[in-house]
């Protein structure tokens, strides 16, 4: 049974999480997107072309609005070398990168972010952009031979710790659509290639969300860490054939967040407990935003997973 103090400190967190900022809204001046075509073969370079047409002109916007924590974010997405498959400057902004040979690929991984996500933070090492490519360079050391891309998808739109957003799966249930889109587009593209999902915080939401749709998809491995529930019973309740992972490190305060699902709030039961049925990864010890940490032991399973090189993962 959970002591007093531990019980205390989760409705403390979920107090924090749920509570709002009164911040005025202000008005939308960044431009939508420009019309892309369906990803494929034949449409990669042209989606990668309108993407960066696309964050030039966030650039210019910022620049001119004098927003200058964006402006120094796109400058850097901007970067020679750097490819975009989408981007969309409009609130907090979407963005998905790609690492590596997305159509030659072997091993394609997707990084599913959390909460508090946004274009002005994605190349931080605690967020998705700066977390895939240290998980793109792990890969690459422990299986130099292999041809792996890693995707960092920030897809949705990732909800504020500080909103009620993130206690239910309204914001996961649309990105769990957009990322099945992706998936499809890029299995249409590179039929051959083995995926997987590697899915932190609230993001394990949005993966659980898109389990049971991407069934049909060649998805080998899912990877739930720092979770607070994925809205499933159990890992059979997913509905997919991959395999299910599940890993918390032993600094997460995720551990004190009651595991409940009640009138639309919460997300059930903890994907680590031995109940749930995943296959437990050893996370290692630190903090909730650095599973991706370079060096950490939750970064190099995390890599193996990747990899498909499951027999080699260290289980919790």
């Amino acid at each position: 049974m959970p002591s007093v103090r531990k019980t205390a400190a989760a409705v403390a967190v979920l107090a924090a999480a749920g509570s709002t900022t009164a911040a005025a809204s202000r008005p939308e001046v960044y431009a939508p997107p420009s019309p892309a075509p369906a990803l494929s073969s034949a449409t990669l370079d042209a989606r990668y072309q309108a993407a960066a047409r696309d964050i030039t002109r966030a650039l210019d916007t910022a620049r001119r609005f004098h927003d200058g924590d964006r402006a120094r974010a796109l400058s850097a997405l901007l970067a020679p070398g750097r490819r975009f498959l989408s981007f969309d400057p409009r609130g907090d902004g979407r963005a998905v990168e790609v690492l590596g040979d997305l159509e030659h690929a072997e091993q394609v991984a997707v990084v599913v972010p959390g909460a508090d996500n946004s274009l002005s933070n994605f190349d931080s090492p605690k967020f998705v952009g700066g977390g895939s490519r240290a998980l793109y360079r792990q890969a690459r050391a422990d299986a130099p031979r292999t041809r792996i891309a890693v995707v960092a998808w920030l897809g949705y739109g990732s909800p504020s710790t500080r909103s009620t957003a993130v206690l239910t799966s309204g914001r996961a249930e649309q990105g769990a659509r957009d990322l099945g889109r992706l998936l499809n587009g890029v299995h249409r593209m590179n039929a051959h290639a083995r995926f997987a999902l590697l899915c932190h915080s609230y993001g394990t939401v949005v993966c659980g969300k898109a389990a049971r749709r991407l069934a049909p998809l060649p998805v080998d491995d899912i990877a739930l860490y720092g979770s607070p529930g994925t809205g499933a019973g159990n890992a059979a309740g997913l509905g997919t054939p991959a395999r299910v992972w599940a890993g918390r490190s032993k600094g997460d305060w995720m551990r004190y967040v009651p595991n409940v699902g009640f009138a639309g709030v919460g997300f059930g039961p903890d994907p680590v407990s031995r109940d749930f049925g995943a296959l437990r990864f050893d996370a290692g010890t630190g903090p909730h935003s650095a599973y991706l940490k370079p060096g950490s032991r939750a970064l190099r399973n995390l890599a193996l997973i990747a990899l498909g090189r499951d027999a080699e993962v260290t289980r919790a």
